[in-house]
């Protein structure tokens, strides 16, 4: 008799597959939380994207393949003057839109940025109202994004609750590409079997997160979900003109996902699908990894209290929880900005030394200031067990940190200890001027003034907002 491996017959698709598809294409948005929650998170990337812009490590990648390319009803890329097919578009947008690790958050058994979605919904939606004009058609509308965003946020998140892929040693982008070629899929009319085509493919590739850890660190975590999203909708415009999927692509034999890269086990999941992770995402205030948000938020408060006795530090205890310490707990040397805003004695030492944290701190000439790495050196790490257990906890998901200095006469600070970030769901109100304070900023440096107050205008009404064709809306940011 044959073993079943070599059966050579086709299952059913996986239900992990099948969930994503029914709930892209049957699930309607209705709660207004869940909507406006979007709106923010769009506005929140955009605002990251155009920051990136300053930085030519970033602005390099950005472009069409082939320099002079026309493409007929072009994707915008915010900020620039590149018009693009909306694949290229993509992956020139996630790069903008992750670059300085800036966009918001969902922390999990596996953390990630689900934002990185809107980079190819949102250029996607733009190609298709510009083609849907020409042609004499309605086109998308930005609540059309803002309900792509909540799918992309959900299936992302959802996956990642109950799911340690760095504990499998791959990246976290794949999330992104699943994500993304489940909603991009539905954004271009296919229906339940061209989603699972998309996303079986999407499944297939799994990269090593070797370039976000020591001592490998580097650009490429910048941009790796750029390629996801980039790959997402190029398996979405495959999957509608009919590419063949893999039904079990997770559980076939010794081949498929889970035996393959999860140790034979199948995926977990805590709840269904819905319009939950979009509301519990985490902003961030500081450019710096999401673990450490609330350990910069502890030097900044202490920051009076030491700045002018510096050379008096003996030692800084950081207590933290088990995510932190397994991504941004670094010694010895950091080679660039992108191992330094993922290394937590770096951040913490900044904030104790100045009193700030932005992108401009991981750069060189700030590095080159030798009390950091003198604070790095003195700065001792350790594991909080309940600030790991009230990490994963769903009724908490907090990201907490605390901080102590003690000097060499004996003497010490007050242990500043932050359980939840300025931008954690349940400080969301507290965040909000923070939050538009940052998109000002970020408009003020790359826009006049006066397409400034038109976007801040047209961002400002939710209503009208949610009605704006998706092109109208992004001719908004096009640099004049």
């Amino acid at each position: 008799m044959p073993s079943d491996m070599s059966l050579n017959e086709r299952s059913q698709p996986d239900d992990v597959l099948v969930d994503i598809a029914e709930y892209v294409a049957g699930y309607r948005i209705a709660k207004p939380g869940a909507i406006e929650a979007a709106r923010l998170c769009m506005l929140d990337a955009i605002a990251c994207a155009l920051d990136a812009l300053d930085y030519p490590e970033c602005t390099k990648l950005l472009g069409p393949v082939v320099p002079g390319t026309i493409v007929p009803h072009g994707s915008r890329v915010p900020g620039t003057a590149y018009e693009l097919d909306p694949v290229t578009a993509t992956f020139s947008f996630g790069c903008m839109i992750r670059w300085l690790d800036y966009n918001d958050t969902f922390t999990a058994a596996q953390g990630s940025h689900p934002s990185d979605n809107l980079a190819g919904i949102l250029m996607l939606a733009d190609h298709l109202g510009r083609r849907s004009v020409a042609a004499g058609r309605k086109p998308p509308v930005v609540r059309d994004v803002l309900d792509g965003l909540i799918k992309a946020y959900e299936i992302q998140g959802c996956i990642a609750i109950e799911n340690d892929f760095k504990a499998m040693g791959i990246d976290h982008n794949l999330l992104t590409r699943v994500a993304g070629s489940a909603v991009l899929t539905g954004m271009l009319g296919g229906g339940r079997e061209e989603i699972i085509n998309a996303v079986s493919n999407a499944w297939m590739d799994a990269s090593l997160t070797a370039f976000r850890q020591a001592p490998n660190t580097g650009w490429r975590k910048s941009w790796a979900t750029a390629d996801a999203s980039f790959q997402a909708l190029r398996l979405a415009l495959m999957a509608v003109k009919g590419e063949m999927g893999y039904p079990t692509a997770l559980t076939a034999k010794q081949y498929g996902f889970n035996d393959a890269r999860n140790r034979g086990q199948a995926l977990r999941f805590q709840r269904p699908y819905g319009e939950y992770i979009i509301e519990h995402s985490m902003f961030k205030f500081v450019t710096a990894g999401m673990h450490s948000q609330s350990a910069v938020e502890c030097a900044f408060r202490l920051h009076p209290a030491v700045k002018d006795r510096i050379g008096d530090i003996e030692r800084v205890e950081l207590h933290s929880q088990r995510a932190l310490m397994g991504i941004m707990h670094k010694t010895g040397p950091l080679h660039n900005p992108a191992d330094r805003d993922h290394c937590a004695q770096y951040v913490v030492a900044v904030g104790l030394i100045f009193g700030r944290l932005t992108a401009r701190d991981f750069e060189d000439e700030v590095a080159a200031d030798p009390r950091i790495d003198a604070l790095r050196e003195k700065t001792v790490v350790t594991e909080d067990p309940r600030y790991s257990r009230d990490f994963v906890d769903p009724e908490k998901r907090s990201s907490a940190n605390a901080v102590q200095v003690f000097f060499k006469d004996g003497t010490s600070t007050p242990k500043v200890e932050i359980e939840y970030p300025a931008g954690h769901p349940r400080r969301r109100a507290e965040f909000l001027p923070v939050l538009n304070a940052k998109l000002e900023a970020s408009l003020a440096r790359r826009f006049a003034p006066k397409q400034c107050r038109r976007i801040l205008e047209a961002c400002g009404d939710a209503a009208a907002l949610a009605r704006m064709p998706v092109h109208e809306f992004v001719d908004l940011f096009v640099a004049q």
